[in-house]
């Protein structure tokens, strides 16, 4: 049986922990001119997959 291979995508936009899996906020890469400091500010803070996302996620990056 060939080895199984992770989808690169799911590894550069998340990152397995013990209890679950973090991931990175939406919007915040360019043009954050527009955005108030207090908006990018939040924007800092750890994001968390919702648990009924996880088992995808671990199927997306081989994991069992």
């Amino acid at each position: 049986m060939p080895k199984l291979k992770t989808k690169r995508g799911a590894a550069k936009r998340f990152r397995l922990t013990a209890t679950g899996a973090k991931c990175r906020h939406a919007t915040r890469n360019h043009i954050l001119t527009k955005r108030t400091t207090k908006n990018k500010r939040q924007l800092r803070a750890v994001c968390r997959v919702d648990k009924s996302d996880l088992l995808s996620i671990q199927r997306q990056l081989c994991v069992k």
